[in-house]
């Protein structure tokens, strides 16, 4: 007898959303329907698929998937942030003291009070309220050691599965299409051109990046920055948008569609990915960057635990993280070519880890034996 196919009802934001994971999840459902029957929002499906951010985007899918256990793919493994987003003061107190106990009652308050603060303030970070999603779902995928050890320590039962963010290669510009783009922006053929990509926040640590690439200037490098994104924070813009547009050597760029973020990709030689405070998750812009073969700088930590210590460029929090990051952007601008191996071990890295035929078979592994 030919066993019945089963079907996947995957919950997600609609594709053109304000998140990532409204591209990542419809890949996925496209993938997996080499496996079996993928609905968008079925409700007599054999499994049910969520993906969880943290915004109020997910608020209707997190609901659902307590309402009707499944798979959740956790994309941030702090929800702190859609708590505050998503619940009234009261319900995020008890929210909170269901996590952590009645004894952090005035914490809950404190928290909630301060709310404007979160984004910067590391105790939002220390809080990630996953109990209630831990308990009731039936496996979670996560992306990174550091959210899986997150996960277990507000459920220690959870059934936890890590499974890499898939990557698919883009056509990115040829080599000599790139080459006379960076001459339209006035970069020099040994220029070392330093990115920073995505949503400007405080945890991407830009006014630290800001002053190790001053102490590269500073040095003589020939190095320029590019400063890609809008600010997720009226504060931040206004702290640093002066000093950005001020100065010829940062290139400025808010939102590009995705043709044009290949040209700057492919036009970039270093990315600067740093994160605290962090909410244990993966970076689909540094994923995308390493796969198309450039070097990475990363914050050290559980998240890159799964990288190869030879395939991107590491930076510790603390009083060493500014020296660390200028100290390794002066060397890739002396040694063009140290960069360019790093990005060839990062690609293949990628390519061999993160291919989104290797990841859909993954999940179907876990669907399946549910």
């Amino acid at each position: 007898m030919t066993p019945a196919r089963v079907t996947v009802a995957s919950f997600a934001p609609a594709p053109g959303s304000a998140t990532g994971v409204a591209d990542y999840a419809a890949a996925i459902e496209t993938a997996l329907r080499r496996f079996g029957d993928v609905a968008p929002d079925s409700r007599d499906a054999d499994v049910a698929l969520y993906h969880i951010g943290n915004n109020r985007l997910h608020e209707e899918i997190y609901r659902r998937a307590l309402a009707r256990p499944g798979v959740v793919v956790l994309h941030d493994a702090v929800l702190q942030h859609f708590f505050l987003g998503a619940f009234s003061h009261e319900q995020y107190v008890e929210e909170f003291v269901h996590n952590y106990g009645e004894w952090n009652r005035g914490l809950a308050e404190d928290l909630w009070k301060n709310r404007a603060r979160s984004a910067a303030d590391p105790r939002y970070f220390d809080y990630p309220m996953l109990k209630r999603l831990a308990c009731a779902s039936r496996a979670i995928v996560v992306h990174n050691p550091a959210a899986a050890r997150l996960v277990r320590e507000h459920h220690p039962g959870a059934r936890v599965f890590e499974i890499p963010h898939f990557f698919t290669p883009p056509s990115v510009p040829d080599p000599i299409e790139t080459l006379r783009f960076r001459r339209k922006l006035g970069l020099g053929q040994r220029t070392l051109l330093v990115g920073v990509f995505g949503h400007l926040r405080e945890s991407k640590r830009l006014p630290v990046v800001l002053r190790a690439m001053k102490c590269v200037w500073a040095s003589g490098a020939d190095a320029r920055l590019l400063v890609q994104g809008s600010f997720a924070s009226s504060d931040l813009e206004r702290a640093l948008s002066p000093e950005i547009e001020r100065d010829p050597r940062i290139l400025r760029v808010e939102f590009l569609e995705r043709a044009d973020f290949l040209k700057w990709a492919a036009a970039t030689d270093v990315c600067v990915n740093l994160r605290f405070p962090t909410a244990a998750e993966t970076s689909g812009i540094a994923v995308a960057m390493m796969g198309v073969g450039k070097a990475v700088v990363f914050t050290s930590g559980k998240e890159i635990a799964r990288i190869p210590e030879d395939a991107c460029l590491r930076v510790d929090l603390g009083p060493a993280e500014e020296e660390m990051l200028s100290d390794n952007l002066r060397w890739l601008a002396a040694d063009r070519e140290a960069a360019i191996e790093i990005g060839r071990r990062a690609a293949a890295h990628i390519q061999r880890e993160h291919a989104l035929e290797r990841v859909a078979a993954r999940y179907w592994e876990i669907i399946a034996a549910l």
